[in-house]
């Protein structure tokens, strides 16, 4: 199918790296491989990295949880602070891939970044992963001020399976009474098991991800045990009540299968009180931010970057 994607996106695509889930081991070396190189040049001019564990929820494994700061005087009340949950559908990918990421934003916002190593599929089926990304924001609330951080400004945000473990994680959050997320990021967020939208059953053969990427995520987020009876907290767009959940920063990508999703959810945030802010930008992909130097990508960073101001309650 011809995709009319941003004209300085067009050329690029068949240079991207084909992701397959069909051997999640092969899937998981390539990234490594991928981003080791491109860390390597990361900017770490003005930030102290530090890793910490949280404590495993339920006696499961402690959690890595690697701190970026930046550096400077913290005010009285303590920084900002983000927990930043990286994609991969669920299986593939580490904190290594928001290493760029998370030393840019804590240098910009001059606040905390957070980014947990939460347990993959298949090995570790729903709940593992969530209730990681969970335990981490538990742990960023209870040492808020030995990190510095202002318990009541701390937000969850991540890209793709990322940010729908964003959106699962603040439910849990909400559900369970604690502890307060004051903003939420869902980037091009992975949200609904069903796989029934318009895009999802359109975009069949896109770069980066596919029809077919999801429903093997899926199978393996969900394990082969489920019994048809899905969670909320694993697919949030099965949520009946959105009331009460932090503010929203939603952005999704024209030719993403994710696409109608994130838009559905956003417009179910709306109806339910919460204040969103919904982004899809033209001509692009799942992933396509990746190409950092276009236009569209660059847009899509600063955007981003305004409005974690904006959630954070950061001077502009």
């Amino acid at each position: 199918m011809a995709y009319a994607y941003d004209p300085e996106l067009a050329p690029l695509v068949d240079t991207l790296p084909a992701v397959s889930l069909d051997d999640v081991g092969a899937a998981r070396e390539m990234l490594l491989q991928l981003v080791t190189p491109m860390n390597e040049h990361v900017d770490l001019t003005g930030v102290t990295v530090l890793d910490h564990y949280a404590p495993g929820p339920d006696g499961a494994p402690d959690v890595l949880v690697r701190i970026y700061v930046a550096e400077g005087d913290s005010p009285a009340a303590g920084r900002p602070a983000l927990l930043d949950i990286h994609g991969g559908g669920f299986v593939v990918g580490s904190i290594e891939m928001e290493h760029a990421f998370a030393a840019h934003f804590a240098r910009e916002l001059g606040a905390v970044v957070a980014v947990v190593d939460y347990r993959l599929a298949p090995e570790h089926p729903f709940p593992a992963g969530i209730e990681d990304c969970y335990a981490a924001l538990a742990w960023l609330h209870a040492n808020a001020p030995q990190l510095g951080i202002d318990p009541n400004r701390i937000a969850v945000g991540g890209q793709s399976a990322g940010g729908g473990l964003t959106a699962g994680t603040v439910l849990l959050a909400r559900d369970r009474g604690g502890p307060p997320v004051c903003f939420q990021f869902l980037g091009i967020p992975e949200l609904d098991h069903r796989l029934d939208t318009t895009s999802m059953r359109t975009f069949v053969d896109t770069p980066m991800w596919h029809r077919g990427s999801a429903i093997k995520s899926w199978a393996m987020y969900l394990g082969p045990d489920h019994d048809g009876e899905v969670s909320q907290y694993a697919s949030p767009s099965l949520a009946a009540d959105l009331r009460g959940l932090p503010p929203a920063y939603v952005t999704t990508m024209e030719f993403d299968p994710l696409r109608d999703e994130g838009i559905l959810y956003a417009l179910r945030l709306l109806e339910a009180g919460v204040n969103v802010e919904l982004h899809n930008f033209p001509g692009t992909f799942h992933g396509s931010a990746l190409i950092p130097f276009v236009a569209v990508s660059r847009r899509a960073s600063e955007e981003l970057l305004v409005a974690l101001r904006r959630g954070l309650e950061l001077n502009e």
